[in-house]
């Protein structure tokens, strides 16, 4: 998986994560707040708070403070220059920073539900698919299963629920996604794209 792919992955993990561009820059938003960037160069700009800036920029000697009118408010680090296990952590904490406290609430519960015993959806699929499915209340392969061919009604929870519904659709069923290009890196779309949503070519 290269750098771009686990940058967009771990975006669009996260609830209602949407793409767009901003400044000239690829852009992952939730809610219309900018979490997390990519420049055509290369450099990775992350919204994070004081303290955990503060940890990035230790951990990563290319990364810097990125400076509106002389005061901090992101971090900013040549993407190759961080692996992926740091970047997961990085991404989570600049989305955090950015959702409104109760979407960032039910995405702790959802995760809290996923980590219990109960349910019959299988580990391959994956945490991620597996606290979405969770927090749309899909916890057995039967709720998957209806809800794919539209026989189970599923709770109301706007936008989360369609993001929910996509990640589940696409680990239920294997499908992979198209390839599209940023420069010459081939790199595979998330997730389907929602009407109104600009998709981006990265």
């Amino acid at each position: 998986m290269t750098p771009v792919q686990q940058l967009r992955e771990a975006a669009l993990a996260l609830p209602e994560t949407e793409e767009g561009t901003r400044s000239g820059a690829a852009s992952l938003c939730v809610r219309g707040k900018g979490f997390a960037s990519l420049t055509e160069d290369g450099l990775v700009r992350l919204h994070l708070p004081p303290e955990e800036t503060e940890a990035a920029l230790a951990a990563h000697t290319t990364g810097e403070h990125l400076l509106l009118r002389g005061t901090p408010v992101a971090f900013r680090v040549p993407l190759a220059d961080v692996d992926g296990k740091s970047l997961n952590a990085l991404v989570r904490a600049s989305w955090l920073s950015r959702a409104p406290q109760r979407l960032a609430a039910s995405l702790a519960a959802a995760e809290a539900a996923a980590d219990r015993a109960g349910g019959d959806l299988p580990a391959g699929i994956g945490r991620p698919a597996t606290r979405a499915l969770f927090g749309a209340d899909l916890t057995t392969l039967e709720q998957v299963a209806g809800a794919l061919r539209g026989g189970t009604p599923r709770p109301a929870r706007g936008r989360a629920e369609g993001r929910a519904g996509a990640v589940g659709g696409a680990a239920a069923t294997g499908t992979r996604p198209a390839a599209v290009s940023l420069g010459d890196s081939p790199v595979e779309r998330g997730l389907r794209p929602r009407s109104g949503v600009t998709r981006l070519t990265w």
